[in-house]
């Protein structure tokens, strides 16, 4: 009696159950272990019941958000756009959290991944519908499972990110699927020439500068990819707030699908 209690605490709810009785909007905790390693993560569930299988927006947050208590990915970004929209926003959004002083790469990027996978299935998101975003380092991230999974994403939208380390400090900051490329940018535009991408930057971003999305950018006009940039003239660093209130922005990604 006791291990059936011990299972019934630790089950993942369904979304019927996950719902208040209000129905309003919310995040619910989750938990997944990878390669031996435990992670917190959340998922945001929207207000709306739906009839239909839901879409689904993999969140990666910056360097400020890492640690093990799965709440600071929730903080900036999409998070506090969400707290301010609860009861509007359609789609499910999920958090994944990496570990201090860490990046999204190897591990990391299949602990994302893996929690993708897991709240895909436990939410029974629309498999269409899967779309990805991050800044900043989450930025660098989002290439990097977009590179990884270039057929499952069904919009792309990273912010202040790149592909190489902008800094010598931060030698650990880059994407591996083309870090070793003679040409990351072509390599990157020819991989996922055929997922809508929007990329958005400041043009004074002294943390990570805009060369790699420019390079990006000019690829893809070059290749004929269709991969749209939109740069801050007046924006240093955070270039997520502008974005991520942007109504038109949202309007696009969740125009995109799978065929």
């Amino acid at each position: 009696m006791l291990l059936a209690a011990v299972l019934l605490i630790f089950a993942p709810a369904t979304p019927a159950l996950a719902a208040p009785a209000s129905g309003g909007g919310h995040f619910v905790a989750r938990e997944i272990t990878v390669e031996g390693h435990a992670y917190r993560y959340q998922v945001f569930i929207p207000a709306a019941s739906a009839t239909q299988p839901l879409p689904l927006v993999l969140f990666l947050h910056g360097s400020g958000e890492r640690g093990d208590d799965g709440i600071k990915p929730t903080e900036a970004g999409v998070g506090p756009w969400l707290k301010q929209n609860m009861d509007s926003f359609p789609a499910l959004v999920v958090f994944p959290q990496v570990p201090e002083n860490e990046e999204w790469r190897g591990r990391n990027a299949r602990m994302a991944l893996a929690v993708l996978d897991s709240a895909r299935e436990e939410f029974h998101a629309d498999p269409k519908r899967i779309y990805l975003t991050g800044l900043s380092m989450g930025g660098y991230g989002s290439w990097e499972l977009a590179l990884t999974r270039p057929d499952q994403f069904a919009a792309l939208v990273p912010i202040c990110g790149a592909l190489l380390a902008p800094r010598e400090e931060r030698a650990g900051l880059l994407v591996d699927q083309v870090a070793g490329s003679a040409d990351p940018y072509t390599a990157t535009v020819i991989r996922l020439r055929h997922v809508p991408t929007w990329i958005f930057h400041g043009a004074l971003d002294d943390l990570v500068p805009t060369h790699d999305d420019r390079a990006l950018a000019a690829a893809s006009t070059r290749l004929g990819a269709g991969f749209r940039y939109t740069e801050y003239p007046d924006t240093n660093h955070n270039a997520w707030d502008p974005t991520y209130r942007n109504p038109a922005m949202w309007t696009w990604l969740f125009a995109q699908r799978l065929p």
